[in-house]
């Protein structure tokens, strides 16, 4: 099929279904039967631009969301977009000082929020990062330590002091003419920045990274046209949407293709199942924890999943024997995979329908149309002959407009050719598929010896009692590094480590056979679920002391 790059923002995009198809559903929360048709959803999300116009929010504003999966959180993405303004979005699982480096680094102009997660309270965070707001007028914040911040939105029906709230906003826009509305819209590109993202900040501080509509927009419409994506298509949306997978390969597939979205405000395996189950979803999207936690769900049994067809397993390199049980149990028969990162859109690979299920299991498929995608050797800087491992870089529309504020970090991922460089390992097959091989910085060196925990974690998943597993690093004063393997257990399931070596002789490499096994209950996780592999090294370090082992 012949694709173009579409030139629509996001505003465009929502006021084009409310022309073509304003009585569909576009918005369900399905645990509250909260429904909202895409003209009831535009109508408010005008009705929230102009709430925002009246705060003093417009073009190029930063505004700031810190909130679960709540029903407004895109009211506010779209209602920002039809005006210019640029959405910076907080992970959940910030504590105050990650909080307050973004709120500065980001020049945050206004800051939504909702009461908090787990065991954090939001509205107590802001209030310790701007005392000055318990005094102030609403609208008239005067931080010594935060200048830029003007407004605090409560999302929600709760009143806080200094303030605002939803309705209170809502209300406030009501002064605000269509006309100033019209005149706010029409001054909005597809090449403006609309939204921000703070990367995970593996290495070094977080950074900014500045995502136009084109760059969104594009990569969500060619994310569901691999899929087979059609209007009549329910997609179940469970991962964050402070992060890349649920902007962009969810919402704007969905905004794209004008289909419906059904969301799970914070992932609960029961709501995601009863989900599909109540909506007859036709896909699911979930990192490979979530997938875990939906097949080994105790009421698994007891939902029709046979709704389902396709999704995404993204966010993490995906187990073979997990794809195909999503392929048998889940009857997501095109389960497939997305492969890149929040600094490209994020998709730049993509398994599609015409993979087969091995290919799907086994590589990261295809570059996205309109995208080039290289192996690049870290050292010559040449380009990668086919099977020759590299460093997976790309270039095209889906390369971000950049790191906020930071030039030097943008010319370091950025090269003077154009391709951005995603620091992972990866190989070009003949089929012209790409394979992941695991991270630059992951790749554990024992004795000068190259070893990949992706090929010992593919390999220990065959091992009875295996639900999941990590493998990572553990410092050695003989060898530098050597193997650990970090191992989730299913229930009732029982192994030692002589077991785990055991299954491991005769058929890998003895230098990769773990020296180290950890029995543990869960993996540091980043917000949005991504496994944190770096932390991995600690953990290890910190169970061995406890069992009185020094690494040699």
């Amino acid at each position: 099929m012949e694709y173009q790059l579409q030139e629509r923002t996001l505003g465009q995009w929502l006021e084009h279904w409310t022309a073509v198809t304003p009585d569909k559903e576009y918005l369900v929360y399905s645990d509250r039967d909260l429904r909202f048709t895409w003209s009831q959803f535009n109508k408010r999300v005008d009705d929230m631009a102009k709430g925002m116009l009246s705060v003093g929010i417009k073009r190029g504003t930063h505004v700031g969301i810190w909130a679960t999966n709540v029903p407004d959180w895109l009211t506010f993405l779209y209602a920002g977009a039809k005006i210019g303004a640029v959405l910076v979005t907080v992970n959940t699982n910030y504590k105050q000082s990650e909080l307050e480096y973004l709120v500065k680094d980001a020049d945050i102009h206004t800051l939504c929020i909702t009461e908090g997660v787990f065991d954090g309270s939001f509205v107590d965070m802001v209030y310790t990062m701007l005392p000055e707001l318990k005094e102030s007028q609403r609208g008239y914040l005067k931080s010594e330590r935060f200048p830029t911040v003007k407004n605090v939105v409560y999302i929600g029906q709760e009143k806080y002091r200094g303030m605002y709230n939803t309705p209170e906003l809502l209300l406030l826009g009501q002064n605000i003419s269509d006309k100033e509305l019209v005149e706010a819209k029409e001054q909005v590109t597809c090449w403006d920045v609309v939204n921000m993202q703070y990367t995970s900040g593996t290495t070094g501080f977080p950074k900014g990274v500045m995502l136009s509509h084109h760059n969104i927009t594009n990569n969500g419409f060619f994310t569901g046209e691999g899929m087979g994506f059609t209007s009549e298509d329910k997609l179940c949306c469970c991962v964050p949407l402070f992060h890349c997978f649920g902007i962009t390969l969810a919402t704007m597939n969905v905004l794209t293709h004008g289909c419906t979205q059904v969301m799970v405000e914070r992932f609960d395996p029961l709501v995601v199942l009863a989900s599909v189950h109540k909506e007859r979803c036709t896909a699911l999207y979930g990192v490979p924890t979530m997938f875990i936690a939906e097949l080994n769900h105790p009421m698994f049994h007891m939902f029709d999943l046979t709704s389902l067809r396709t999704g995404i397993m993204a966010g993490a390199l995906c187990p073979i024997e997990l794809m195909r049980n999503v392929t048998e149990k889940m009857h997501i028969t095109h389960i497939t995979s997305v492969y890149g990162l929040t600094e490209s859109s994020p998709g730049m690979t993509h398994t599609t329908l015409a993979e087969s299920f091995e290919e799907r299991c086994t590589t990261v498929g295809k570059e996205y149309p309109f995208t080039e995608v290289a192996v690049i050797n870290p050292e010559t800087g040449k380009i990668c002959a086919v099977g020759e491992q590299g460093e997976i870089c790309c270039r095209g529309y889906l390369v971000m407009k950049g790191y906020y504020k930071n030039p030097q970090a943008t010319a370091e991922a950025i090269d003077k050719d154009g391709w951005l460089h995603s620091g992972d390992l990866g190989m070009k097959e003949e089929s012209g598929n790409y394979r992941i091989t695991g991270r630059i910085k992951d790749m554990i060196i024992r004795g000068g010896e190259n070893i990949y925990p992706r090929e010992i974690e593919e390999f220990l998943y065959h091992l009875e009692g295996v639900q999941d597993i990590q493998v990572a690093a553990i410092p050695s004063e003989k060898y530098g590094e050597e193997v650990g393997a970090f191992i989730i257990l299913k229930e009732g399931a029982c192994l030692t480590t002589e077991e785990v070596k055991d299954f491991c002789r005769g058929k890998i490499a003895r230098h990769k056979i773990p020296k180290y096994v950890f029995i543990v209950d869960s993996f540091p996780l980043t917000g949005s679920g991504k496994i944190q592999k770096f932390k991995l090294k600690d953990v290890g370090l910190k169970l061995l002391a406890e069992q009185g082992v020094v690494p040699i």
